[in-house]
């Protein structure tokens, strides 16, 4: 057991009724815990129903000969997905035939926690929970969370007995039935997550992966998991068997070749990540950290002073082998150093640097100029072919501990890890050893080739970003990303992103192996759409400054930690406008995802009273020129914007 467990809250108060809920912990308010536990004596008989705090989103049980579901609707009653349960080990069998034995009075929870990066720095959200128990024909007990926030439903399965033998997880019957009617955002399920999201005219069946956005009668929906652990692996949906049931399923025994088994294995008491569904309007979504909030919290955040969110200048996405060449990784810091950037990535092959260095002179060369140096791994192993290099050199405890030690006198700052291609349980265990061990070290982590972000930046502020994204260097792999940019660049914002920080790399004004057909502008709005803890800016060093006055200065002030994010207008593929506050400044990103020029009226009643200047940074009178002016807004200002087709704009707003 990590130091993590031993020094989490434990539930004393259920130790009897609920082991296995005290052996690990609810991110709950302390003063709710004794409420749930008082109300644990409901009368077997009693059906859970309930409603979010503020009355948007219901929850129901419901059975039909044995098998049980939860109903998720709206005020109003509509039907937003009725979600099947069950867990099948290859003990006990609880996807059907199971008996209810108890369902606990709802009570209320708060989240409020502060984070050091992300959408926002103070966090609150309210929800209630109840525990369902349930027995198998043979009396083994399984028990069913089941919380129901303002911005959605969380769920997860909970075994509290201990086997002498390891539980074996053969499937898990979890699955949700959506209206045929309902439009869908589906990402082919990849290792990597990196792939499209295009609109399903039509439904199609397969495999997809995390997360997966769905429209009913103007309402939505973002299914995705959280708080993945070591006790189980990483799940995706598959439609494969129904069109319109998404069934959780377990990775491939194709993933990570030689690592680990397909089913999972645990031996004590057990419990699920949790299942997640965010729920409520476009606004609601781009704002939720739900993932975050039901995530086990930081155990000790004193010990994570050393997190700074900042820019990194990055060399792969014009020169894929540039970190060989010292004299072009000293360019990117000479650019990070002009531009007032925090840090710069020196990305593969820095074990082959030449050209008058080494990574020892980078590094130095680095430090000296102010910039705090990042660099790259390959996570190696069995699990990838990949032979870039270096590789494998994170491997075990004792190789990450000789690394670290020897990366911190260099003065390097974090590591980018990658190819992980696997969401067996033995990678969950192996992404959540490196946290723990960068932790000790004091190294900022970013996970490459790697799976969705699953709440893991709350437990482990350190983890800056993750890739899992189709993003700006896949310029570099085919001609795929030309076409398709804006539009993606329209749909990630209400997918990928929001369930945690997106190392998408963007802004690039130059072309790299495939050209982009996004405008200036468009490129400079990323900069405020994607949020990530550490933002590496794209581009070549000329791109940046080779910029007109205005550009460059925003490309030097925008942060990469938010403390509000407000979705002002949008809708996936098409267009997307959103406006992020960092104290009392507020930047505003807003995206044409179409081939078309569209105008924008944006609406500027999210900032406080009083008036604001306003710096507007919008298409010119070409794709490579901008427009931009200054002008006195207020909170009732409704601005007109025109952009070009795949344009964009941006706002910088100060008092």
């Amino acid at each position: 057991m990590t130091k993590q467990h031993f020094l989490r809250l434990r539930l004393v108060a259920t130790v009897l009724m609920f082991t296995a809920l005290s052996a690990l912990p609810l991110p709950v308010q302390a003063k709710n815990l004794s409420a749930l536990a008082q109300a644990t004596a409901a009368d077997d008989s009693t059906p859970l129903s309930m409603n979010n705090p503020d009355a948007t989103l219901g929850v129901a049980l419901t059975s039909d000969n044995g098998q049980y579901s939860l109903r998720l609707t709206t005020a109003d009653g509509a039907l937003l997905t009725t979600i099947a349960l069950g867990v099948k080990t290859d003990k006990f069998d609880f996807s059907r035939d199971v008996t209810l034995k108890s369902v606990s009075q709802p009570v209320d929870i708060t989240e409020d926690y502060t984070a050091l990066h992300g959408k926002s720095s103070h966090i609150i959200n309210k929800g209630r929970a109840a525990i369902v128990t349930f027995c198998d024909p043979d009396g083994v007990r399984m028990d069913v969370e089941v919380r129901l926030y303002n911005d959605g439903l969380a769920f997860r399965y909970a075994i509290p007995n201990t086997t002498a033998e390891p539980l074996t997880f053969v499937a898990e019957q979890t699955a949700y039935t959506i209206s045929p009617e309902s439009r869908r955002w589906l990402q082919r399920y990849l290792t990597s997550y990196e792939a499209d999201f295009p609109l399903q005219q039509e439904v199609r069946q397969g495999e997809w992966g995390y997360p997966a956005l769905f429209e009913t009668s103007g309402r939505f929906m973002l299914i995705t998991e959280a708080n993945a652990t070591r006790q189980y692996c990483a799940t995706h949906l598959s439609n494969s068997k129904v069109a319109d049931t998404y069934t959780l399923t377990f990775p491939g025994a194709g993933e990570g070749a030689g690592v680990g088994n397909v089913q999972p294995q645990w031996r004590d008491a057990w419990q699920s990540p949790w299942r997640v569904v965010i729920a409520g309007s476009l606004k609601t979504l781009v704002a939720s950290t739900l993932v975050e909030d039901v995530s086990d919290p930081c155990a000790d955040p004193s010990k994570y002073d050393f997190v700074e969110a900042g820019r990194a200048s990055w060399v792969y996405w014009a020169y894929n082998h540039g970190t060989k060449d010292f004299k072009v990784c000293c360019d990117y810091v000479d650019l990070a150093a002009e531009m007032g950037w925090e840090y710069v990535l020196f990305d593969w092959e820095w074990d082959a640097m030449t050209n008058g260095g080494t990574l020892q002179d980078a590094t130095a060369y680095a430090l000296k100029r102010g910039i705090k140096p990042l660099i790259w791994y390959n996570s190696g192993g069995p699990h990838n072919w990949i032979p870039a290099t270096p590789r494998s050199r994170m491997l075990t405890h004792e190789n990450r501990v000789k690394e670290f030690r020897w990366l911190k006198s260099l003065g390097v700052a974090g590591v980018k890890i990658d190819f992980f291609e696997s969401d067996k349980q033995q990678m969950m265990q192996y992404y959540l050893d490196i946290l723990d061990d960068a932790a000790e070290a004091r190294m900022l982590v970013n996970f490459h080739g790697a799976t969705v972000p699953r709440g893991w930046s709350r437990t482990y502020p350190h983890l800056m970003s993750m890739e899992a994204v189709f993003g700006a260097e896949q310029y570099n792999n085919s001609p795929r990303m030309t076409p398709i940019a804006a539009r993606l660049n329209c749909t990630l914002p209400f997918t990928r992103n929001v369930v945690g920080p997106m190392d998408y790399t963007p802004v690039a004004f130059t072309n790299s192996q495939h050209p982009h057909t996004t405008t200036y502008a468009h490129e400079l709005a990323l900069s405020v759409a994607f949020e990530s803890g550490v933002q590496h800016w794209a581009d070549r060093p000329s791109g940046f400054r080779e910029l007109p006055a205005e550009p460059k200065q925003l490309m030097k002030d925008v942060p990469a930690a938010w403390d509000e994010t407000v979705l002002v207008d949008g809708y996936p593929g098409t267009h997307f406008v959103v406006a992020r506050r960092r104290g009392t400044t507020w930047y505003v990103g807003g995206l044409n995802g179409t081939n078309e020029k569209r105008d924008f009226t944006v609406d500027l009643s999210f900032l406080p009273k009083g008036r604001y200047h306003a710096l507007v940074i919008a298409d010119g009178t070409d794709d490579k020129s901008f427009a931009t002016s200054r002008r006195r807004v207020t909170a009732t200002t409704k601005l007109r914007l025109s952009t070009l087709p795949q344009g964009g704009f941006t706002l910088k707003l100060t008092q």
